[in-house]
């Protein structure tokens, strides 16, 4: 049995133990699933979550990965890269330069068994996957514009890359959409009623991230 450390922020913690645990114990990986320190679930500064990093990477031979929502980062907290890759237009191909340089910044003899991930904006762009999976979580009463939902489900092909403005981003329009919507309780289930399969399917650097998780 491998162990994967899954370090994430508080809203990805619910989906890791009840969507992705799941998943991966049948290929004899065994997840844990650490918040972010000093937080409590949120962002920190890169030294901060580096040095969390490579502690987790030091027990044993455990594999690492990081669940972080790149919406939001502020320029301040100084993840490698970070200001270089303003300069990339195409958002995916940012994202998999600074995971590179993430990677590069960890120790050496520590690499081998890290995989850093940034989610493309946020974890939320994952739940906009199909209408039916949001009937199967909330009530018809609970929708506030469900006529928009759909426009927007309709209009991305590919969730992760709804973006990252401040009025826009993919939670602040469940925040809108769904009446009482919390990212955390929701967030989970929505995304179990939408299964591994199809948020795969839709969402390709999330797909990828689970492919390269699967053959540790």
């Amino acid at each position: 049995m491998k162990r994967l450390v899954i370090v994430c922020e508080a809203t990805e913690q619910e989906f890791v133990r009840d969507v992705l645990q799941p998943h991966f114990l049948p290929k004899e990986i065994y997840i844990q699933s650490p918040l972010i320190k000093k937080s409590g679930g949120g962002i920190v500064p890169w030294e901060t979550l580096k040095s969390q990093i490579q502690s987790h990477l030091r027990e044993g031979e455990s594999f690492v990965t990081t669940l972080i929502d790149y919406y939001g980062i502020p320029d301040r907290y100084n993840y490698p890269g970070w200001q270089a890759s303003k300069q990339i237009p195409d958002r995916s191909v940012r994202m998999d330069f600074l995971e590179q340089e993430m990677l590069m910044d960890i120790e050496t003899n520590l690499r081998q068994r890290f995989l850093p991930y940034y989610q493309l904006h946020e974890f939320e762009g994952l739940l906009f996957n199909n209408i039916a999976s949001f009937e199967a979580t909330f009530e018809p009463s609970e929708f506030k514009d469900k006529r928009e939902l759909i426009s927007i489900l309709n209009q991305y092909h590919n969730p992760e890359l709804i973006n990252d403005n401040p009025n826009t981003a993919p939670s602040k329009r469940l925040d809108r959409l769904i009446e009482g919507y919390n990212k955390i309780v929701y967030g989970s289930i929505l995304a179990e009623n939408i299964g591994m399969h199809n948020l795969r399917h839709k969402s390709p650097r999330f797909n990828n991230w689970i492919h390269k998780l699967e053959n540790i």
